[in-house]
């Protein structure tokens, strides 16, 4: 729909979180690792950096 503002792919991160997931995304997608998966892996990448950077929800 135009102008409906596209959800956030994780909740409870920073932009520069979300720049990672849609580089990883991107890039898993452009190689052909981990096939329909790549979002998946890319979300569970951004989380467990985000997670050992000791980062609280919107940091």
């Amino acid at each position: 729909m135009p102008g409906k503002k596209k959800d956030k792919p994780l909740k409870g991160v920073g932009n520069k979180e979300e720049r990672m997931y849609e580089h990883i995304k991107d890039s898993a997608k452009k190689s052909g690792r981990y096939g329909d998966r790549a979002e998946e892996v890319a979300a569970r990448t951004v989380t467990k950096h985000h997670k050992e950077e000791g980062h609280k929800k919107d940091q």
